[in-house]
């Protein structure tokens, strides 16, 4: 025999002489049963280790002097591009009116042709052999009246209508149809305004704004301002010739703030019992609201919440850049902000209320609520208020157990199914016994 070592009295696995053991066929099917338990198990255990879920986190939105982008496609069916505007407004006293880096303007079929989309070269209004190049060059189109515009293609002159209805606008005039104005006269203005009466016009893109407070809505006319008051030019739409006149009947297909969610991150935020969708992110999506009146607003209140979307493999490093981003994003192309390199995505989920009134006031009798009653006045469209909360979701991607976990699961897997196999096994074995030295009495 071998000399005993130091280590051999603290032994915890005796061992047994091969002549001592004893092995049964009820012991094989244990073991074998025991095996298949075992790499089905384990295979458990790896399936668990390498599933991501998401986890949210609600945390207070630190964020200062951030942009937010608005991506937005709306149809009007009663109404052309010609008098629709886009204006956008919040708490800051920052102004854009007239909104058009961004957004495009598709001009519609009228509804009774089934509201198709209109070739975009027939769409402009002002097409470029509408522009005096055919006149003398040294020609200057007055403004009759106010200054020129600030954009003009020829400095302190009118040459074209729409400069004259910039001019216009600038000093708060209603323009009208352009009767008298030379430059429209030239241009057919008040004719190719009448020729697109009876279509719609669905407007598109994105913009970006501050991320405060704020509004943005699509009403009739040129706007300006007067004073304090935030005003519309709403002849042309007043003056229809179009039977009913127009109205805002209008259809969402998208209206969100920033990026969309990829459908493959949707599909691991929710489960097949309640699946999720950009809906719940999105929930005026594919939502339509109808009217005959043409002096209707529509009115949406917004809660804008921030979103954050970080994957597996996100570096936390990449948070000073995403600031910086933040920063700079007037120096980045539109529709690019929110999305990081390494998959993760900055956006926003909302909710809304929504309300909609007549311009002439009156009470809600005819909906059974007489004792509802609406102000007077005000200007036919559509208004989107949001408002951003203080609070931010963080969906944060991450494995249900770290690899330490897996290797403890792995042995206890094993020594648990082995321990319960040899109980097993040393019962049977026993009750075997028993039986056959009761067989033999």
């Amino acid at each position: 025999m071998p000399a005993k070592s130091r280590f051999t009295r603290l032994d915890a696995f005796t061992k047994t002489v091969e002549d001592a053991r004893i092995r049964t066929t009820s012991g094989g099917v244990v073991t074998i049963a025991s095996l298949l338990i075992v790499f089905y198990l384990i295979w458990g255990e790896w399936s668990d280790y390498r599933r991501v879920v998401v986890h949210p986190e609600l945390i207070v939105d630190k964020g200062r002097g951030e942009k937010m982008e608005i991506h937005m496609n709306i149809s009007f069916p009663r109404i052309p591009c010609e008098l629709l505007t886009l204006d956008v407004m919040d708490v800051s006293g920052e102004q854009q009116t007239g909104v058009q880096h961004g957004i495009s303007k598709v001009q519609l079929a009228p509804a009774k042709d089934g509201g198709r989309p209109i070739e975009k070269t027939s769409l402009i209004l002002h097409a470029d052999d509408d522009v005096a190049t055919h006149l003398d060059p040294s020609y200057c189109g007055q403004c009759f009246g106010p200054p020129a515009p600030s954009n003009a293609a020829k400095p302190g002159c009118c040459n074209t209508c729409d400069e004259v209805r910039e001019a216009y606008a600038s000093v708060s005039w209603a323009f009208g149809r352009g009767e008298g104005v030379e430059q429209c006269e030239r241009e057919h203005y008040s004719e190719k305004l009448d020729s697109q009466r009876e279509q719609g016009c669905r407007i598109e893109g994105d913009f970006r704004v501050n991320k405060v407070t704020g509004n943005f809505h699509l009403a009739p006319g040129r706007s300006f301002s007067n004073g304090a008051m935030h005003l519309h030019d709403l002849n042309n739409y007043w003056d229809s010739p179009v039977e009913g006149g127009h109205t805002f009947t209008h259809h969402v297909h998208s209206l969100r703030f920033g990026p969309q969610i990829p459908e493959e991150v949707t599909k691991k935020l929710g489960s097949k019992a309640m699946p999720w969708t950009n809906h719940h992110v999105n929930p005026l999506d594919s939502t339509s609201q109808l009217t005959d009146d043409p002096a209707f607003n529509f009115m949406y209140f917004v809660k804008v919440v921030s979103t954050s979307y970080l994957p597996l493999g996100w570096d936390p490093k990449n948070a000073m850049t995403a600031l910086k981003r933040n920063a700079l994003n007037n120096l980045y192309p539109i529709g690019t902000q929110g999305r990081g390199a390494d998959g993760s995505v900055e956006t926003h989920q909302y909710s809304v209320t929504s309300h909609k009134r007549s311009l002439r006031g009156g009470s809600d009798a005819q909906e059974g609520h007489k004792e509802r009653l609406h102000a007077m006045g005000g200007i036919p469209g559509v208004f989107v208020s949001y408002d951003i909360s203080p609070m931010k979701v963080i969906n944060r991607e991450e494995r249900t157990k770290s690899f330490s976990g897996f290797l403890t699961g792995v042995c206890a897997v094993i020594g648990g199914t082995l321990t319960v196999a040899a109980a097993i096994d040393r019962g049977v074995y026993e009750g075997a016994m028993r039986v056959k030295k009761l067989h033999q009495r």
